[in-house]
């Protein structure tokens, strides 16, 4: 019978972050919450609909919601204290979040050391957790199917000329303070995005998770978002208790 744990490499650096493999059975379910992926390029509005999502829930659900990008920043800030980061692994975070790399699949075990500490002071068994950032490729995406359970993936298309335009008019309105919004950062972004995160719409649709795709325009705002899909009376059964 086929290892149902993670290659051995892979297990000593979970390990090294204080992330634990658990076997399959009931227990381990209990950590692995209902989630649902937010995907779509920068500036479409991901954050902005995660944090209204978190605030109202959906489909009559509490939903917490998890900005894998702003957990990085705030364990950079803290030098990686409280995070089980080492020094190394900060500053290795902070010329990722300056170059706006992806983490690789060797690197795996600190997004999820990340998202394991969100999860246990965040959230509760019954809550849908919103992931926004991560998985950001298809390795990601294998690797946290022993974290969460993804039962919705929800795209953001909008269009590369509407990208530019909301992000120079900060139409999300989280822009703000941000280094990283220039023309050559942005076109960088967006192809990153269409050619290792954008595949995830695929990736789940084959393994029979449910794809909503969300039109974003100039002026669409996150409300109208969140109301579009808190409306939609199918997705009331995936979530179902």
């Amino acid at each position: 019978m086929p290892s149902s744990l993670p290659p051995l490499p892979m297990r000593e650096a979970m390990a090294a972050h204080g992330v634990t493999h658990k076997k399959p059975g009931r227990q381990a379910d209990e950590f692995r919450p209902e989630a649902l992926l937010l995907l779509g390029p920068t500036g479409a509005g991901k954050t902005p609909l995660g944090d209204l999502i978190g605030r109202r829930g959906l489909c009559g659900r509490r939903c917490v919601h998890f900005d894998f990008g702003e957990n990085l920043r705030r364990s950079v800030r803290a030098g990686g204290r409280g995070w089980g980061l080492s020094v190394k692994d900060v500053e290795f975070l902070r010329n990722v979040l300056y170059s706006g790399a992806l983490l690789e699949d060797e690197q795996f075990p600190i997004a999820l050391a990340t998202l394991k500490r969100f999860l246990i002071r965040r959230a509760s068994v019954a809550d849908i957790v919103v992931l926004n950032g991560l998985p950001r490729h298809v390795g990601q995406a294998r690797n946290l199917d022993a974290a969460a359970r993804v039962r919705l993936v929800v795209e953001l298309f909008c269009p590369a000329k509407t990208i530019f335009d909301r992000i120079q008019t900060n139409a999300g309105g989280d822009r703000k303070g941000r280094t990283d919004d220039n023309i050559a950062d942005i076109r960088r972004k967006l192809a990153i995005y269409n050619r290792r995160t954008r595949p995830l719409v695929r990736h789940y649709r084959h393994r029979g998770v449910k794809v909503v795709r969300l039109p974003v325009g100039l002026k669409t705002t996150s409300r109208e978002l969140w109301q579009s899909l808190d409306n939609r009376i199918g997705l009331k059964k995936i979530f179902e208790i």
